[in-house]
């Protein structure tokens, strides 16, 4: 009898042994991250077993907005977040006080203008209305898309921080309606058109690339200004935990779920930002 207990003791031994690592969740550190739903949460849903086996446990908060993900990391409540791109993150610290800087960067969100009453760009006529997103940097950028089409012309010294008090030519006499970039989608049948952020769009059920009636090119200066990055409290960018989150969500693994799953609405970033160390100079939302 001693010799069968001895033994079921032994087997159960090796075989909790043989056991993978992220069983034993109490020995896992917990990376906590803000996230906005679409694409961000979808993405780290996908990075959780990869951190597991790296030994950390992601723990992945929702949010729906664009200023408390940053708020509860500058606080040290939550370790990173990941929703926002590296000219927001720069406006958002000069506007709020906040000291969040760029641990790394994942992926671009190509801005679209999508049909509302109007199904086609060619369809573009005098006091047609378009809606944008409100935000400094992102109402920036979908006039510059607008401009891009040909539909206005901006003050060339105004870029990233374009506002509709910087069109000089506005040959179709376009409405810019701005909305708080969450709210732009439910506006969009009440509008010609809708220039909505990446992430939205897809929340909506839209997809850059194959719903929008133009997007940004992938050579243009405004994608290499607006790649979604990790963000932490500066002086945290080094954590050993927060070096892990990156290396996952760069990895190969992750770069192929991203273009599988997205079909261009998401596309994973190479290389390096030149602009993630620049100051932008802004005015409050």
């Amino acid at each position: 009898m001693k010799k069968q207990v001895i033994s079921a003791i032994v087997t159960g031994a090796f075989v909790l042994g043989a056991l993978p690592v992220s069983v034993f969740a109490d020995d896992l550190e917990t990376i906590t991250v803000a996230a906005t739903a679409a694409p961000h949460a979808e993405i780290l849903e996908e990075a959780k077993p990869l951190l597991e086996e790296k030994g950390y446990e992601l723990d992945i908060q929702v949010f729906a907005d664009y200023v408390l993900p940053n708020d509860v990391v500058d606080s040290g409540e939550v370790d990173a977040n990941y929703f926002q791109h590296i000219n927001y993150l720069n406006s958002f610290n000069e506007e709020q006080g906040t000291h969040l800087v760029d641990a790394g960067e994942i992926h671009y969100e190509p801005f679209g203008i999508y049909a509302g009453q109007k199904e086609s760009l060619d369809e573009v006529e005098d006091g047609d209305t378009v809606a944008v997103p409100n935000d400094t940097t992102n109402e920036a950028r979908a006039l510059l898309l607008l401009e891009a089409q040909g539909w206005i012309t901006l003050d060339p010294e105004a870029g990233i921080t374009a506002t509709p008090e910087d069109i000089t030519d506005n040959p179709y006499n376009l409405e810019i309606e701005a909305f708080e970039a969450a709210q732009v989608a439910r506006h969009i049948d009440e509008v010609s058109y809708a220039v909505l952020n990446g992430n939205y769009a897809l929340e909506a059920g839209l997809n850059a690339g194959t719903d929008a009636l133009a997007v940004e090119t992938a050579d243009s200066d405004a994608i290499q200004q607006y790649v979604n990055v990790i963000a932490v409290k500066e002086g945290n960018e080094d954590d050993p935990k927060i070096q892990a989150l990156v290396e996952v969500l760069k990895s190969d693994e992750i770069k192929e779920f991203i273009n599988e799953k997205y079909e261009g609405a998401v596309v994973p970033f190479e290389g390096e930002v030149a602009v993630a160390e620049t100051e932008v100079e802004t005015e409050a939302e």
